[in-house]
């Protein structure tokens, strides 16, 4: 296939981007409705998993609708090459090949600005019996807990200790276990299906997130030949095979972009078509959509988005899937601040979530925060000192401002609020937002938006 070799080198950061990108900002001129058509690219949490898994096998892999110009990923590629992996990518196409894994140790400048490193202890187990894997990073929006990983790989009878900044995991042959977790969390459950596709004897996880990325990554491992069953309450099972191949396998669009692209649309009070963008992976959103007033039309390729009508207040909560998203949140509270009256978020995934409110009251908002549940779901924050909980009035009139990215799905957010603001507004951390968002300056521009990357 033509197309470009994925090479780590010293011009590329950590990040995956080039060095003039690293420090790049977004400069808006708001004010002008967004209108016309958007294509979501292939889901960055999906595609990053993908990558990994195949380096369960030796053979080659072919992944189409890849976000490959996605930073995310290309640090997830650069990880792979450094333990081995040919990779090469052409538009949306990406080829990884695995022959022999050349090293155990995951490098801690690469490593620990991620958390799909530690995904990597199952392929490097069964491949090399050893993994070095630095302690995870990500986005600053509360604590991942690594320790739903560990225990499980602890219970498929993997030897861990901890020395400085690495996990040192060991093990002769992963073994079939029952395990349950505390949480469902994404991470861990993704983590458990890869490493126990070629354990030995049979693993079921119970507790397990079902979200639609997991799911595509089981219809993967299940191409490459595992055998996985997902049955009710939230129970997979994982029968281990002796080998596994290669596999040809189509990325799910990413429902995040779609849901951003979607509440940027109906605040600015424009009409965008989100090309791609699949009902059954957004059911819950577009529920929230209709009851905050907001309108939607399902089209065989995608979902046209459009304001027509005062917007109105609602409440939300946000839960594993089938639930609201956690990555929902930040966008729609944008949504909400253009409604008449008063909404309330509950935020029940991730503790530390409105670390981004700050910025947006620089630009008008009008949202408080609260350490207590604002919502009838069941929540580990209760009693806690965290606020995790906002009250947004609405409308407000957004004004331009300088203003600093937290995280990416927060970034993207600040996008939407520099385009509904009158003035200038200039976005510093583009970084941030290039993490899940392909050319999304390019995106916004042929959507109507004046905006530019300095």
């Amino acid at each position: 296939m033509e197309g470009l070799t994925v090479k780590y080198d010293k011009s590329t950061d950590i990040n995956g981007l080039q060095s003039d990108e690293v420090n790049s900002r977004f400069l808006i001129k708001g004010g002008s409705p967004l209108n016309g058509t958007v294509k979501v690219s292939g889901a960055k949490n999906s595609a990053s998993k993908l990558v990994v898994a195949s380096l369960l096998s030796n053979k080659k892999s072919t992944l189409h609708n890849s976000p490959n110009r996605i930073s995310d990923l290309i640090l997830t590629n650069q990880i792979c090459e450094s333990l081995g992996s040919n990779i090469r990518v052409d538009r949306d196409i990406l080829e990884i090949i695995t022959e022999d894994i050349t090293s155990s140790i995951i490098d801690c400048e690469l490593g620990n600005k991620t958390r799909i490193a530690v995904l990597l202890a199952g392929p490097l187990l069964h491949r090399t019996g050893r993994a070095m894997i630095p302690v995870p990073g990500g986005c600053r929006i509360g604590s991942r807990p690594v320790n739903f990983h560990i225990d499980s790989l602890e219970k498929l009878g993997c030897k861990v200790t901890l020395k400085e900044d690495y996990f040192i995991l060991e093990a002769d042959k992963l073994k079939g276990t029952n395990i349950r977790l505390e949480y469902p969390s994404v991470g861990a459950t993704e983590n458990i299906i890869i490493a126990s596709s070629l354990a030995k004897g049979r693993t079921v996880l119970t507790n397990a997130a079902v979200e639609p990325e997991i799911l595509d990554l089981i219809k993967f491992l299940q191409k490459m030949g595992a055998i996985i069953e997902i049955s009710t309450d939230r129970k997979i099972t994982i029968e281990g095979v002796e080998k596994l191949d290669g596999a040809e396998h189509y990325v799910i669009p990413d429902r995040n972009q779609a849901a951003s692209f979607a509440c940027a649309g109906i605040a600015s009070r424009g009409d965008v078509f989100i090309e791609n963008a699949v009902q059954d992976d957004l059911i819950t959103f577009l529920n929230a959509v209709r009851r905050v007033g907001g309108k939607y039309e399902v089209k065989e390729n995608g979902i046209r988005f459009f304001y027509n009508g005062e917007l109105r207040s609602i409440a939300i909560e946000t839960n594993v899937h089938p639930g609201f998203m956690t990555d929902w949140q930040q966008p729609f509270v944008i949504l909400m601040t253009q409604a008449n009256g008063i909404s309330i978020v509950h935020e029940t995934v991730y503790e530390e979530r409105f670390g981004y409110v700050n910025e947006l009251r620089k630009m008008g908002a009008e949202i408080e925060l609260y350490n207590t549940c604002l919502g009838g779901l069941e929540c580990r924050f209760a009693n806690t000192n965290y606020y995790h909980s906002a009250v947004v009035k609405g409308p407000t009139p957004f004004h331009g401002a300088e203003i600093n990215v937290p995280d990416l799905r927060a970034g993207f957010s600040y996008l939407i609020a520099g385009v509904i603001a009158t003035g200038e507004s200039l976005v510093n951390g583009a970084v941030y937002i290039d993490r899940g968002y392909e050319s999304i300056d390019e995106k916004l521009t042929g959507l109507g938006a004046e905006i530019r990357r300095i």
